[in-house]
């Protein structure tokens, strides 16, 4: 492999990881708003997007569903994200995670 290829690849690893923190980050706030009422902080709703992105697509990926592209991702982790958000509200009993109360 040349060197070019090597750098291009590494490229694509990096702009992959920079479209998952993005979309994760976009897909938690929307959860995060609709669930709980913006309680996390942007580095939660990476954390809830990029978590939810995983579980929608183990879950959408045992039902068949397979899709590519920016928007089939955006959707999966954002229905991944409010099921995550929704689950830990029964867990704890409608508190949720996160607490941005205003200064």
């Amino acid at each position: 492999m040349t060197l070019a290829l090597v750098l291009a690849s590494a490229i694509g690893v990096i702009w992959a990881w920079i479209v998952w923190i993005v979309v994760g980050g976009i897909a938690g706030a929307i959860a995060d708003k609709i669930i709980q009422g913006n309680k996390l902080g942007i580095l939660g709703n990476i954390v809830v997007g990029i978590i939810g992105g995983l579980i929608g697509g183990l879950i959408l990926g045992l039902f068949g569903f397979d899709g590519q592209g920016i928007i089939w991702t955006f959707i999966t982790s954002f229905l991944g994200a409010c099921l995550l958000l929704w689950i830990i509200g029964l867990v704890t009993h409608g508190r949720g995670i996160g607490d941005r109360r205003p200064r």
